[in-house]
């Protein structure tokens, strides 16, 4: 027993007896069996409740009878307070009805004072239980949690993908529109339109951010930019009293997705400017830490949270708002970490709260030439096979080639792809659909290789979905669009699939 009783580490014993020597006869009993604890006595429901709430105990032993105060009584605040606290009747005048009735009531055993041997067994036993069920009730919340989120996962992948197929001609008639007239009232028009395709198609990314990280393409971010753009966003939030405050060198920059940081900054200034109800000081703060990173500063002099809270906040749909989802800084927390960086925060009640953001300092990059500048060559009558299970986006491909003097040919998926081509002459170029159905993109090229074409083709990728590339044949170049589709990227990698070879 000494060494099974060990193996429990030091225990909180709350003694329910009415009699110091008997307490001090159960306290010697359990230490000299091998059991380490710390004990309090109590013999009233004021001092039990007390007690409950401040020594925090690992197992309640009870006397049956007291002047005043019965075990019973004892079990019912006990179990008021904290159901799985261990509880064990130690009595001189429990029968065996009266021993029934209290397992019946909701204790874990009995033991009678004048036969204590069993006791240190019988404590020792329930709290080895009541341990184990605390781990299994943990074991099976993960549980849950991971299928909850696997389940989120899913709808959430659906929900994009459907949502970015909705959304794509935003990016592919505007373009068409601009390029067909010279009105600077329809060019504005057109770029606002587009301008509410991309946000679109980032709100869509962004409910998978949470499950499985960043995998927006990354820039060179200045943080004097990023945070001049939060510092808008959040003035037209910021009710009376509440103060906000930035400050930041100037020669910040860091390597990450300047809308996924955006994201993150307004979420937390968000969530301090609503834990300030009373008013005060908001703080966004940049400096570099060290020669490897910088950190970035959410700061407020709102409530706080307490211990309980933060142990819980960055648990996926854990949330202290009646409207919450419980993901917005779960999604912090990964995308943060996809950079290489870290978030951890300092809170106290009545304290305020400040999160801290650490981010890899990145050397500038070289300068890349915008869209504007570059050049899109023009068709020659090229025969551009396009394949897109999507019908919108088919037809929307079609009419933009063909505006650009190309002829297009259409088809919705792999067989009418193969009996178009037994029926007419190869293509120059195919753009295929990594989503196409019937036959996968990989299976449709290597039965086009077979029939003998060997020209280039551009297989169109989802966001965050790499392709297997070293499957694809190897005597057709191949080349990689990523979708959301604007017609500018469009026009100019078929022209650089036409001109040359992929890398």
């Amino acid at each position: 027993m000494p060494n099974e009783a060990g193996k429990l580490g030091a225990l909180k014993i709350l003694l329910v007896e009415d009699s110091p020597e008997d307490a001090e006869l159960l306290s010697d009993q359990l230490s000299e069996a091998g059991i380490q604890a710390s004990f309090e006595r109590v013999d009233s429901e004021e001092s039990l409740r007390l007690s409950l709430d401040m020594f925090q105990p690992d197992i309640v032993l009870s006397d049956l009878s007291m002047p005043g105060f019965s075990g019973y009584q004892a079990l019912r605040v006990v179990r008021e307070g904290n159901g799985s606290t261990p509880f064990i009747f130690v009595s001189g005048t429990m029968g065996e009805e009266t021993a029934v009735k209290a397992l019946q009531d909701g204790a874990n055993d009995y033991i009678i004072k004048h036969a204590p041997t069993r006791l240190p067994s019988a404590v020792s036993r329930a709290v080895r239980e009541r341990r184990a069920e605390i781990e299994r009730q943990r074991v099976e919340n993960e549980l849950m949690r991971a299928q909850r989120l696997e389940s989120l996962a899913m709808l959430a992948a659906g929900l994009s993908h459907d949502l970015r197929n909705i959304l794509q001609p935003l990016l592919i008639v505007p373009d068409l529109l601009a390029s067909r007239s010279d009105d600077p009232q329809l060019r504005q028009l057109a770029s606002v339109v587009a301008e509410c395709g991309r946000r679109g198609h980032e709100m869509a990314e962004s409910m998978l951010s949470f499950v499985r990280g960043s995998n927006k393409p990354r820039e060179r971010v200045a943080i004097a930019h990023l945070f001049q753009a939060v510092q808008l966003l959040l003035k037209s939030s910021l009710p009376d009293g509440v103060q906000l405050r930035v400050e930041h060198a100037d020669d910040l920059f860091t390597e990450a997705n300047y809308t996924e940081l955006q994201q993150c900054l307004l979420n937390l200034g968000l969530n301090a400017i609503q834990a300030m109800p009373r008013g005060g000081v908001l703080t966004l703060s940049a400096l570099q830490q060290d020669a490897d990173n910088i950190r970035l500063s959410v700061k407020d002099t709102g409530d706080g949270m307490s211990e309980e809270t933060l142990a819980r906040l960055f648990s996926p749909f854990f949330t202290t708002k009646p409207d919450g989802t419980g993901l917005g800084l779960i999604s912090c927390k990964r995308i943060l970490e996809s950079y290489g960086g870290s978030i951890t925060v300092k809170s106290s009640p009545g304290s305020g709260t400040c999160f801290d953001m650490r981010l890899p300092i990145q050397a500038a990059a070289a300068p890349v030439a915008s869209e504007a500048e570059l050049p899109v060559a023009l068709g020659r009558g090229q025969r551009i096979l396009v394949v897109d299970g999507e019908a919108t986006r088919l037809s929307l491909l079609g009419n933009a080639l063909s505006s650009q003097g190309y002829q297009p040919w259409l088809a919705a998926d792999g067989a009418a792809v193969l009996q178009m081509v037994r029926q007419h002459e190869l293509p120059d170029l195919i753009i295929i659909d990594s989503d196409i159905i019937l036959l996968s993109a990989v299976s449709l090229l290597l039965s086009m290789q077979e029939l003998g074409y060997q020209g280039p083709a551009i297989v169109l990728e989802d966001a965050g979905e790499t392709l297997q590339r070293e499957h694809f044949p190897t005597d057709i170049p191949v080349h990689v669009l990523r979708k959301p589709l604007e017609m500018r990227g469009v026009f100019r990698a078929v022209a650089h699939a036409l001109e040359k070879p992929a890398s």
